[in-house]
């Protein structure tokens, strides 16, 4: 079996857990002790899974899943490296250990998601320093976010969730 046929009949099973990981962010969503940002992120992530247009659309089988289930996995991620990851533990009802699922899945899915797209949902971004400009002109069309690129021999990396981030 080619390792390309392998990657996807793994990610086939993942997929099988996204609407039990839709349903986990919309269950963190009401946890207090989760921090309002990642509360947005989770609902983000809850509107992207649902809505059938995105970067890929869910109507191109398999690959238009992949991307869904992908960014779903790098927000749990992101609140399992920046709280205790018993918060996301404790509203998991699939089976299985949901942060070691999660891992899997960001480890195996940029694997088979075409780079431009894997760009996109891991890019970093921040607020163009013109926005205040763009807001008092009214009428020019300038961008409100801007990717921070990345080193170009630097792979972007997801962070490992037993390194805490330091506050």
């Amino acid at each position: 079996m080619s390792k390309k046929i392998e990657l996807k009949s793994r990610m086939k099973g993942f997929l099988m857990f996204l609407p039990n990981m839709v349903r986990l962010c919309a269950s963190l969503l009401r946890d207090s002790r989760v921090p309002t940002t990642d509360k947005a992120l989770f609902a983000a992530a809850i509107v992207y899974a649902i809505v059938p247009l995105d970067f890929l659309p869910d109507v191109i089988p398999f690959i238009g899943q992949v991307d869904d289930i992908y960014l779903i996995a790098l927000t749990l991620l992101r609140l399992v490296n920046r709280t205790d990851e018993r918060v996301v533990r404790e509203h998991w009802h699939g089976g299985g250990d949901i942060v070691s699922l999660a891992e899997s899945i960001a480890g195996l899915a940029p694997m088979l998601l075409p780079k431009r797209i894997n760009r996109v949902l891991t890019s970093r971004v921040e607020i163009s320093p013109t926005i205040g400009d763009a807001i008092k002109a009214g009428k020019e069309r300038k961008p409100l976010l801007m990717e921070v690129r990345e080193e170009e021999n630097e792979i972007p990396r997801i962070e490992d969730h037993r390194q805490k981030i330091k506050r």
